[in-house]
């Protein structure tokens, strides 16, 4: 597996060489690419078994790209994208949210968030929390909350939301937070300073851009709010957390001290840290990425996520 995933490095790496950084292009320039071609990321299929259900919002209409599973559902995951809080769309991982949804029998809601620069910050986790509140109304059962990169810093700023704002036990309302490759602390932490310019999906300057963008003109101060940044938040009363990051990815030290702070504050935590494995690795089609993904249907469907990266 390793050896896969070193030649599948090398070859991305060279693929970016080629391409403008992310953070030198406009937002909606790479929205559209990834829409047609997928850009780096494999080029989107759109299931048509996956159906658009809209929900009113603080701000207005919230787009829920809704999945089911086959045979009856017992519960629902709340799925929050990826993108830098700038790209990505709830409808661009269709086959990856089928098969999630087959494999752990829940029925996969994925928000369309608003994006920044757009709609900066506080619109994406507005949507997230008025979502969450729509899913805790609409599904009994087994319910789960999580995302990639951008989208798992949404979920756990989401389950804070509900604790502190609303009154609602995060731990009794979801069963389990799926946390893979998030950034939790967005002044940054030492793993993102030390990669420094190069370019393997991320590099410190494309995050920094991503964050200016999500939260334009803060300080780090402001940027340290728990709402922004979860990592400084009180992480008490949280569901049981299986935190997922390759040891290729800049932002490998948000999932380790994350992970630490979560499981010191009285949570139950599982962490696997993946051999090599860049950012946002789940989306390709290798070993390393089947085997992360294995581990997260075990998790959502309660089973232990530590027997499932075993026996896969």
């Amino acid at each position: 597996m390793l050896a896969e995933t070193r030649a599948f490095n090398t070859g991305l790496e060279q693929v970016l060489k080629a391409l403008p950084p992310v953070h030198t292009v406009p937002a909606e320039t790479t929205r559209r690419e990834r829409r047609t071609d997928g850009g780096i990321f494999p080029a989107p299929v759109f299931l048509p078994e996956a159906q658009w259900q809209r929900i009113e919002g603080r701000a207005g209409e919230i787009p829920l790209r809704i999945v089911e599973p086959e045979g009856d559902a017992h519960g629902a995951y709340l799925h929050l994208h990826g993108g830098g809080w700038t790209l990505g769309a709830a409808d661009l991982q269709d086959p990856a949210l089928k098969a999630a949804a087959d494999a752990t029998g829940l029925v996969m809601v994925s928000v369309d968030y608003r994006l920044a620069p757009e709609h900066p910050y506080p619109a994406a986790p507005d949507d997230c929390e008025d979502a969450a509140h729509w899913l805790l109304d609409n599904f009994g059962g087994r319910r789960a909350i999580g995302g990639e990169s951008a989208g798992a810093q949404l979920a756990v700023v989401t389950l804070l939301r509900l604790r502190d704002r609303d009154g609602i036990s995060p731990r009794e309302a979801f069963a389990a937070a799926n946390l893979v490759f998030g950034p939790f602390d967005l002044t940054g932490t030492p793993s993102r300073f030390l990669w420094g310019d190069r370019e393997l999906v991320l590099s410190d300057p494309m995050m920094e851009w991503f964050v200016a963008s999500y939260v334009p003109g803060t300080s780090e101060r402001e940027r340290r709010e728990p709402d922004v940044s979860p990592l400084y938040a009180d992480l008490r009363d949280l569901p049981p957390a299986l935190f997922s990051c390759g040891t290729m990815d800049p932002l490998v030290d948000d999932t380790l001290f994350m992970e630490a702070r979560w499981r010191s504050a009285g949570n139950e935590t599982a962490l696997t840290l993946w051999p090599e494995a860049v950012h946002g690795f789940v989306a390709f089609d290798i070993e390393v990425a089947r085997r992360s993904r294995a581990e997260q249907y075990a998790f959502l469907r309660g089973t232990s996520a530590a027997a499932s990266a075993a026996s896969a």
